[in-house]
């Protein structure tokens, strides 16, 4: 009988398998051993390199970014990008210009989905100004005009002093139908940014409460609204809610954006209209891009500094433009101004005449009446 052997070339394939030691088990008691991590040195050195190149792809990229009204691709730190085409705009070609690098997303006006404002009926006019008694009653207007006609009797004695300058009511354009089309221009700029209709401060939760609005708190004290003139404010602000408006409309240019233009003659020194807006902190509006922000209140603590907002309610006086601080002759287009008063121990904003305004011609004041931190350089 033949012997079979493992070595032998005639053995089969499948013999030729040996069997392995299977490994020994360890105990588990005995912990693995530990796994050999990357520092942190080595991971920030590559995600450093990626970022580099990343930002890198993206200068090269806009390196040939130029603004698509002039052609030019200097100034890129007044270069607006649109975040939708990408496309690049200079600041001063954009119409109407843009004075501030706006905060978060920004989108070019073939982007943008606004539409124009319908214009707005008569009885739409009377219910977005909340006017109480029908603006045709001519009675009540011309009594009103009288009124203000009528002088006044002398409270005080006959001695030497300088004379004080006294404000003076509106005087509404005497035509029923003008005084609606005037407020409809009010109101379908108001309507076009999204902006409701206010005759006076707010106070929202959240924001500065009414009880942070004293006078008192104002850095280097406040000048007190006279008697006389606190009627004559109360008298306006009467003649208002009736649909007796100042002689204004309000008009929109290519360059400017919404402005106000008198369409009747306004006397120097007259009441045009208070600033109104939700009152906050400056603290909390650091950072807010609204082009229309007003100082209220300045105090010794800049935390209790307090600003108007009219970015959610508003009247006319949110669209009256400022003047170019650095041009001379743009100095000259000044017709009135703005200023602060205590009235009844609260800051409230007037907005006055400074001469006598023509009818045609737009009003302007200094943004920077108190404050020389409002960029007015691309003014026209």
């Amino acid at each position: 009988m033949a012997t079979w052997n493992a070595s032998s070339p005639t053995a089969s394939p499948c013999s030729s398998r040996r069997r392995t030691k299977a490994p020994a088990r360890r105990p588990s008691s005995e912990s693995p051993p530990p796994r050999k991590m990357k520092s942190m040195a080595e991971v920030m050195a590559k995600s450093v390199r990626v970022f580099e190149q990343e930002e890198e792809e993206d200068e090269d990229s806009y390196s040939d970014l130029a603004c698509e009204k002039c052609g030019s691709g200097e100034g890129d730190d007044e270069l607006l990008l649109c975040d939708k085409c990408n496309r690049g705009f200079h600041m001063k070609c954009l119409r109407p210009i843009v004075v501030r690098v706006p905060i978060g997303p920004w989108l070019c006006v073939d982007c943008s989905d606004q539409r124009p404002v319908r214009r707005l009926s008569q009885k739409k006019i009377l219910h977005f100004f909340r006017i109480e008694k029908q603006i045709d009653q001519t009675d009540k207007s011309e009594l009103s005009q009288e009124e203000t006609r009528k002088p006044r009797r002398r409270t005080c004695s006959l001695t030497v002093k300088k004379r004080r300058r006294k404000l003076l009511p509106l005087v509404p354009s005497e035509d029923p139908d003008r005084r609606i089309t005037q407020l409809g221009t009010l109101a379908t700029a108001l309507t076009a940014l999204g902006i409701k209709y206010s005759d006076g401060l707010n106070y929202v939760p959240g924001m500065a409460p009414r009880s942070a609005n004293q006078s008192k708190f104002e850095k280097g004290g406040m000048q007190v609204l006279s008697k006389e003139d606190l009627e004559t404010l109360e008298q306006c602000q009467a003649m208002c809610r009736r649909g007796e408006c100042p002689p204004l409309v309000v008009v929109f240019d290519p360059l400017e954006g919404y402005t106000v233009e008198a369409d009747g003659p306004i006397k120097d020194l007259t009441f045009i209209a208070e600033y109104t807006g939700d009152v906050d902190y400056l603290k909390n509006r650091e950072k807010d891009d609204c082009d229309s922000i007003m100082t209220l209140l300045l105090s010794e603590d800049p935390s209790k500094t307090l600003v108007i907002c009219p970015d959610k309610y508003g009247n006319i006086s949110r669209f009256i433009n400022g003047i170019n601080n650095h041009n001379p002759f743009a100095k000259k287009k000044q017709n009135c101004k703005c200023v602060r008063y205590s009235v009844k121990g609260e800051c409230r904003v007037l907005l006055v005449a400074t001469r006598d305004i023509s009818k045609g011609e737009r009003l302007y004041y200094d943004y920077n009446g108190y404050e020389h931190e409002y960029p007015t350089h691309h003014f026209l």
